[in-house]
This record gives structure tokens, sequence and C-alpha cells, in this order.
């Protein structure tokens, strides 16, 4: 799901299938899976889209809770929709997750690394930006113009 068109073309060029718009995207969901949903929902917004999300879920499906972009509050679930489809929420605190295992993030860099080197995981990186504009890295983001990763250069 994107806010604009170009994110759409941009997420499709980066690997996606399918990119639904924001706006009438649970429309789109039921168009593109048949009626059926989708397995699983990464929800990094909140707000208002969150119930949304949650009754775009097939049935087993999993919605994801990854933070709360859109400023507007922390979602509520009301548990019977969790009922409706035996479907789940699941909280994912990367942080408190990793931070508690020691090594664990070392481990999973020394995994990556390789794939990141031959290129079988491609961060799409949208802009590269010297350190002295890291204010506008910044903006960029906030203005929610980012496409892809924002890579800020620290050196040469």
């Amino acid at each position: 799901m994107v806010s604009t068109e170009e994110k759409a073309a941009f997420a499709r060029e980066a690997g996606a299938d399918d990119a639904v718009l924001v706006d009438g995207f649970r429309e789109a969901v039921v168009a593109l899976t048949g009626g059926r949903g989708v397995d699983v929902v990464v929800d990094v917004v909140g707000g208002d889209l969150f119930t949304d999300s949650l009754r775009s879920l097939a049935p087993l499906g999993r919605l994801l809770v990854v933070g709360f972009a859109a400023g507007q509050g922390i979602p509520e679930v009301k548990v019977n929709r969790l009922l409706l489809n035996n479907v789940d929420v699941r909280g994912v605190g990367w942080g408190a997750y990793a931070m508690g295992r020691p090594g664990y993030m070392q481990e999973q860099w020394r995994a990556l690394t390789p794939m990141i080197e031959s290129g079988v995981v491609r961060p799409p990186v949208g802009r590269v930006y010297d350190l002295d504009e890291f204010g506008q890295a910044l903006a960029d983001m906030d203005a929610r113009a980012a496409l892809g990763k924002l890579v800020v250069r620290v050196r040469d």
C-alpha cells in the first residue's frame, strides 16, 4: 500500500507483484485476491488504516504492527474481528527482540552481508545525501517524499 502512483511504480520496479494506493486499498485487495484477502499485512502507519488492514486479511491471516507513523495514536483491536476469520495481530518490536539476544544482530549481519554483496538482497535506494544535506533528508522523510531508502553518506 502506497500513497502515490509514483511510489507504486517504485515498489513494482523493486520487485513487488502488485501495489495499491492507500485510497481504496481495501477494495483493491479484494479485487486482487478474488475476495480472499491477504495472508500478511505489515502496518508501519497505524491510525485510521488499521481497521481496514485487519479487514483485508484472509482467514488465518496475520497483521504485523511495526509502528505508528500516522501519529494519530495507537489503534485498538476489537477482538471479535480476530474471531471472525481466525486472524491475529502481532507486535513486531525489533529492538526489544534483538537487544535481548546478545550477538544476534552481528549474526544477522554475517548472514545478510554476502547476500547484499552478491545482489540477492538489493535494498531500493531512493536518494543518497551528503552529510551536509542531512536536514534535507529528514525533511524529505517527514514530507513522505522518500522513494525507497534514504542514505546519508558520512564519508567518501
